[in-house]
């Protein structure tokens, strides 16, 4: 990879680690759909704040913003129902381990990226190594149905991943972009909200602060991997981005005490494999 690939990676892999953070943080909140709006409102605080010194986007790049906006609101509906239908260890790896492939192969036929044996091997053991989180998962349960949301969920992530990276590269202003996906696609927070009114009272001042961290800390996650996408191809961006799951995995043993660790060491090592196909081998 050339420099600006790298200047990618780098971005990637930082966007992975907020990302696992914001997940972990999802994780033990109690009324996961409120927080879920909550870090969806931190979304669109940030991109008010973006849009404030950026310029508009082009004109060509308004279809794949408001495609955006619409393919995430499916992407939070499946979410929510993914997590109601099965256990976070489960639904969680199941969704981001099926888009690098799905990605990978969007950029081939709407963007035309080529990879080579390499990269194609290194994508393919990034996905392998976290779908063995959501297999060897000592709690996994075979659900059909939730296995079925969480696949759905993988497909709303890679269409708006390649819907973005197609986007932002048009739009001659990715801050413009992105500040304007992340104010409209927020608008599905109010839907939420309403939803769950009830149980806003009921929230601690501490719940609302971990809603608004874990929400710029998403956005900052997303926010780096559209950027990224302006500097390098969409598959080795999306596996990449990916190994959150595997930061998130070893939060969970480290810090929360998970179990079992063997299986979720050698997802590691396969994960890390797929990473040095896509950044070493593929040069």
């Amino acid at each position: 990879m050339g420099q600006h690939s790298d200047i990618a990676l780098l971005m990637v892999l930082a966007a992975a680690f907020l990302h696992a953070t914001w997940n972990a943080m999802l994780k033990h909140a109690g009324e996961r759909a409120v927080m879920m709006a909550l870090i969806t409102f931190g979304h669109g605080l940030v991109g008010i704040v973006l849009l404030l010194g950026a310029r508009a986007p082009s004109v060509e790049s308004w279809p794949y913003i408001f495609a955006s906006v619409i393919i995430h609101w499916f992407y939070y509906w499946f979410l929510l129902v993914s997590y109601r239908l099965g256990d976070l260890s489960q639904v969680y790896p199941i969704a981001r381990g099926s888009a690098p492939l799905l990605v990978a192969s969007g950029g081939w036929l709407f963007a035309s990226e080529t990879l080579g044996t390499n990269a194609w091997v290194g994508i393919a053991l990034i996905s392998a190594g976290i779908m063995m989180l959501a297999l060897g998962s000592r709690n996994a349960r075979s659900d059909t149905k939730a296995v079925g949301a969480a696949l759905l969920t993988g497909l709303t992530i890679a269409s708006y991943s390649v819907v973005d990276g197609l986007g932002v590269r048009l739009a001659g202003s990715p801050q413009g972009y992105i500040g304007w996906l992340f104010a409209t696609s927020s608008s599905v927070m109010f839907f939420i909200l309403w939803r769950q009114r009830a149980r806003l009272s009921s929230l601690s001042a501490r719940a609302y602060v971990t809603g608004f961290v874990g929400g710029v800390f998403s956005a900052g996650a997303y926010g780096l991997v559209i950027f990224a996408a302006t500097l390098a191809p969409l598959g080795p961006i999306s596996a990449v981005r990916e190994s959150s799951v595997l930061i998130a995995a070893l939060i969970g043993v480290v810090l929360f005490g998970e179990r079992p660790w063997r299986v979720r060491v050698l997802s590691a090592g396969i994960v890390l494999c797929g990473i040095l196909f896509l950044t070493v081998f593929s040069q």
